[in-house]
């Protein structure tokens, strides 16, 4: 039996039917011993146990049927310029008839011929009659399913479909996890020390594995479910504690002076009062800096909630100490708008303001990075540029990342690495639940506006369809005539012969010709060089211009208060989150504002994704339903974000298993810090394995 040769537990060729072939592309899909493939769960189960008469079908069952052939036949079936196979065949059993389509399963008539017996698992259609479409099937002998049938293990049972595996059948996959149960169960340790499972009436390990792959009810899968979601849990909060036992023994060698005469003179340098919810974030932040170890914190808010107001006030308290704050924006747009804004801000102060982004001419760029190595320059905005190994600090005390989704890890990481122990504040304007926020960024200190500071009106949303976009148009135009202004967002730049979504050159050029000629329509988009981004959005926010179309640049970071209408040219296409920020750029001044989506959803996602539109403007509940929507995965985008990838990502959303696996964890780092005691070292090999090598990178 041939062994891992770095653990040695025994491989996945040492199962039957795995050659190196099927060993490969198990191995490409992280899969190398028979313990990865135990702990390679099921999505779903199908309940293939008992079949049901036809007469109790319904149009939408997935059902298991057993039938006999009444009739088949079949043949080729020319179409979209191909030519497909199909076999059918009308299937009775005591109730009535059902039919049955095999599409390109030529195979399949040798076994269905008039008499046979078969069982088909699939879902309930009804086209002229009741009818399945290329359900599963296998033929019966003597009534039951063959013993050497090559799928044996997915009928009269609970059978487990897992996720694909590229160039691996279901079949291939069931059969080797059976025999992986069958042969090396007992390998797997538990990592669950006893004190962290008291009163939860778990199974044990072993028995949950087996439940999950081929349980015996649904009952056995969702007592099985429930104790490996915890483990999964577990495991994560353990490396998040143990990442941020070490971030609060990491020292930083600095003292800030926070006094009650500094906070008056920077609160005075804002020209509003801040709400409770930025007080409440002032106060932690400032907490954090008279702590002796880095701030590392996420400051999470819904549009306009007034975040970067909190960062900018943490800035100037370092500045205050002597030291430089930095701040990393995702676009140049919102670059730009946080150094109009900055320079506003401080005005008439001593405080030098620096700018840098990328496409910035070398004679630009100069002075800028030499005012930042020498530390005349105390606080710096810029873009990506900061990244570059040629920037380097005097003294950078405070590391701001604004829109921190949507930089990868490796970049927040180089961010941080400009400084000597920086504190970190990262900002996020797409707000996810508290216990989501908890558990995935668990070695950072959160903090949450949910507050909209005053005078934020809230947004009229409006779906649009084929019929009314003259009205629309007309409603844009009485807000123009009264002295007000309109963003159009499309969702390309140029038009494309493959495409009928408007482009945004060919609508500024139909808005500003055919719609709206009265009016002066800008233009802005991301192929154009940073003078002409910034020359369009400063002729927008001076009110040169009236209608000013885009594409998703002013996502994030435009502040014109008198823009007081938002419309959105095939919504269907956006993800909701970018629908979310896109309407955030409205209803920042006096005037009620109005969020017009022209769509034509359908059902779906893109309906889904609308009708949340419609429905809220609380983006903690539209960050939900888009994780409802897109799914665990993509909406964290694990492999971006530095996120672990969980099995059961829908743990995170049951807060009472979360909040147990929090709190156990927290107290096992407390009472053993290595897990070096005897019941814990499982647990540590198991964290290990897990999340050992994204540890260093949890922080950012």
């Amino acid at each position: 039996m041939p062994p891992d040769r770095d653990s040695g537990i025994p491989s996945v060729q040492s199962l039957k039917g795995i050659g190196p072939a099927t060993a490969e592309a198990l191995r490409r899909a992280g899969i190398g011993t028979a313990v990865d493939l135990l702990h390679h769960y099921p999505r779903h189960h199908e309940d293939r146990r008992r079949p049901r008469p036809v007469s109790a079908l319904r149009d939408g069952d997935e059902a298991l049927v057993r039938l006999r052939v009444v009739k088949a036949g079949g043949g080729e079936v020319p179409g979209g310029g191909r030519v497909r196979s199909v076999v059918r065949v009308t299937g009775a059993d005591d109730t009535g008839t059902l039919e049955v389509e095999l599409w390109n399963q030529p195979w399949r008539a040798r076994h269905l011929r008039e008499g046979a017996e078969f069982l088909a698992f699939g879902r309930v259609v009804r086209m002229r009659g009741l009818r399945m479409r290329s359900p599963a099937t296998t033929t019966l002998k003597d009534g039951e399913v063959p013993p050497d049938s090559a799928d044996r293990l997915a009928w009269n049972r609970m059978v487990p479909v897992y996720p694909l595996v590229e160039g691996l059948k279901q079949r291939i996959l069931r059969a080797a996890i059976h025999e992986a149960l069958e042969r090396h169960l007992d390998l797997l340790e538990d990592p669950i020390p006893a004190e962290a499972a008291a009163g939860m009436r778990f199974p044990p390990l072993r028995e949950a594995v087996a439940a999950i792959h081929f349980p015996e009810s649904p009952d056995d899968v969702a007592r099985a479910r429930t104790r490996l979601e915890y483990e999964e849990l577990l495991l994560l909060q353990v490396a998040l504690a143990l990442r941020r036992r070490s971030l609060v023994r990491e020292r930083r060698g600095f003292a800030y002076a926070l006094t009650p005469e500094l906070d008056r003179r920077i609160r005075a340098r804002f020209p509003f009062r801040f709400t409770a919810g930025q007080d409440r974030a002032v106060e932690e932040v400032l907490a954090d800096l008279r702590a002796p170890h880095p701030m590392n914190r996420l400051l999470q808010g819904d549009v306009g909630s007034g975040k970067t107001a909190v960062a900018l006030y943490a800035m100037l308290a370092a500045v205050a100490n002597r030291r430089q704050a930095a701040i990393l924006a995702p676009t140049e747009i919102l670059a730009e708008q946080h150094r109009v804004n900055f320079g506003r801000a401080l005005e008439g102060s001593r405080v030098r303001v620096g700018f840098l982004a990328g496409k910035a001419p070398v004679r630009e760029r100069r002075p800028v990075l030499r005012g930042v190595a020498d530390g005349s320059i105390q606080v710096l905005v810029a873009t990506h540029a900061v990244l570059e190994r040629e920037v380097e600090f005097r003294d950078l005390g405070l590391a701001v990342v604004d829109e921190q989704h949507r930089f990868g890890v490796r970049q927040r990481d180089a961010f941080r690495r400009k400084g000597l122990r920086p504190d970190l504040l990262y900002l996020s304007a797409t707000p996810i639940p508290r216990t989501l926020a908890l558990s995935l960024y668990g070695d950072l200190d959160v903090s949450v506006i949910v507050e909209r500071p005053p005078g934020r009106k809230p947004v009229r949303t409006v779906l649009v369809d084929a019929g009314g976009e003259g009205a629309a148009h007309e409603a844009v135009r009485r807000e123009c005539a009264a002295g007000r202004q309109a963003f159009f967002v499309c969702p390309l730049v140029e038009a494309s012969a493959k495409s009928d979504l408007r482009a945004a050159e060919a609508e500024a050029e139909r808005l500003r010709t055919a719609v709206f000629p009265e009016f002066e329509v800008g233009l802005v988009h991301g192929r154009m060089t940073g003078p002409e981004k910034r020359g369009a959005m400063e002729a927008f926010r001076a009110g040169r211009v009236q209608v000013l179309v885009s594409t998703v640049v002013v996502e994030v970071g435009v502040d014109v208060p008198n823009a007081s209408v938002l419309a959105v040219l095939h919504a269907e296409r956006f993800g909701l989150s970018t629908l979310h920020q896109l309407r955030g750029r409205i209803g920042r001044g006096p005037h009620p504002a109005t969020c017009l989506l022209f769509a034509s959803p359908g059902e779906g996602d893109a309906g889904e994704r609308i009708r949340a539109m419609l429905e809220t403007d609380d983006g903690f509940e539209i960050a939900e339903r888009d994780l409802r929507i897109r799914g665990f995965g993509e909406f964290f985008g694990t492999r971006q974000s530095g996120v672990p990838e969980l099995r059961f990502p829908e743990a995170l959303l049951d807060a009472p298993l979360l909040d147990r696996a929090r709190r156990a964890a927290a107290a096992l780092v407390e009472r053993d810090p290595a897990l070096a005691a005897a019941p814990h070292r499982a647990l540590r090999e198991a964290v290990r394995r897990r999340f050992g090598g994204r540890l260093d990178l949890a922080r950012v």
